[in-house]
């Protein structure tokens, strides 16, 4: 288990020293560990260790806010799973099984889709067909819009695509997918 290293400072050794004199000659026995650090941090003004260790974290936050987002969390393993399923193209060769699995591969199919512009219905299944080698365009064209990743007028002729951010096992595997196709 790893350590946190909390500085520790006393304003007074003198006033220190006094106080854990004190502290130790009121016991009939020596102090185990938690009750030394408390001794030790009560003398320098806090409640007891926790509150110690609670002030200097919050001390460290307020003085090294966090400007960046922290990275992504991407399963890699997600990700090399549904990347199989491209077999090193960018055409899917086969459905996904799993659920998580078909939802990061229709975000590689959305990527194909242009952005900004309204298609017919012909245009989509023309991209969808190019980038599909198990023959059904028809299910990921649905699958699109049942994510609410394409729109489609009522009569169903005009398509557009939804501008949204990927998540990021999404923007992963769009990576790999157009970076292996691009070889």
């Amino acid at each position: 288990m790893s350590r946190t290293l909390h500085a520790f400072q006393a304003p007074d050794l003198s006033a220190l020293a006094r106080t854990l004199k004190r502290e130790l000659e009121a016991r009939p026995e020596l102090p185990g560990h938690v009750e030394l650090l408390n001794m030790l941090t009560k003398a320098v003004g806090y409640r007891n260790y926790q509150h110690f260790k609670a002030s200097r974290a919050a001390e460290d936050r307020l003085s090294h806010p966090q400007v960046a987002e922290p990275a992504p969390v991407i399963d890699f393993r997600r990700v090399e799973l549904t990347a199989r399923c491209f077999a090193g193209t960018d055409v899917l060769v086969r459905w996904p099984g799993k659920l998580n699995q078909q939802q990061l591969a229709i975000w590689v199919m959305w990527s194909f889709l242009p952005a900004g512009r309204d298609m017919p219905e012909k245009a989509v299944n023309e991209i969808l067909a190019r980038h599909n080698g198990f023959g059904d365009h028809v299910l990921l064209r649905r699958e699109l819009v049942n994510m609410g990743l394409v729109t489609r007028t009522v009569d169903c002729r005009v398509y557009r695509r939804v501008e949204r951010k990927p998540p990021p096992d999404a923007r992963e595997l769009i990576r790999v997918v157009k970076a292996a196709s691009s070889r």
